[in-house]
């Protein structure tokens, strides 16, 4: 269905989370690379040892989420866009995401703006709580939301209102 669409079914995106166990012990990152392609720069920026060495340049990503932070240094260096963190801890019904955000202009800390799915559809309402233009250091700017829980394994994009 990927290739079809551009657009990882349930069963693909099962495969890259970490347990639900992990997910409540603090931020770690979400690898959504489904393509064997010549690629490593989340290996190369990672500082943790999260991200594991390649076998093959063309292999796809593995994670220890025992030693990811959550820094979010392999988010900015993606240039496929493919890598999201997660905080299920960030507060009692909100979730902390952080993502890769390419448009301009970028959102502003405390605005509202729509959260959407993998398919560009509207989900829910987000808020942003931090940007990080990291543009000047040739790297994706970092926008990090605080939404509902239940939405934090749906919303990978936003939409700024108009």
């Amino acid at each position: 269905m990927l290739e079809v669409t551009g657009i990882p079914t349930f069963e693909d995106i099962e495969k890259v989370y970490p347990s639900e166990e992990r997910l409540n012990q603090g931020p770690t990152v979400i690898m959504e690379c489904f393509q064997n392609i010549p690629c490593n720069p989340c290996y190369t920026a990672c500082r943790t040892g999260a991200i594991k060495p390649f076998e093959d340049i063309n292999h796809l990503p593995t994670v220890d989420h025992d030693l990811c932070n959550g820094c979010s240094l392999c988010v900015s260096n993606c240039p496929g866009l493919a890598i999201v963190v997660l905080d299920m801890t960030y507060s009692e019904d909100q979730a902390l995401l952080k993502i890769p955000y390419e448009f301009l202009p970028l959102p502003e800390v405390g605005q509202w703006v729509k959260g959407l799915d993998r398919e560009g559809k509207v989900v829910c309402d987000v808020k942003v709580v931090k940007v990080i233009d990291s543009k000047a250091l040739d790297k994706t700017p970092i926008i990090s939301l605080a939404l509902d829980k239940q939405y934090a394994k749906v919303v990978r994009n936003i939409r700024l209102e108009e």
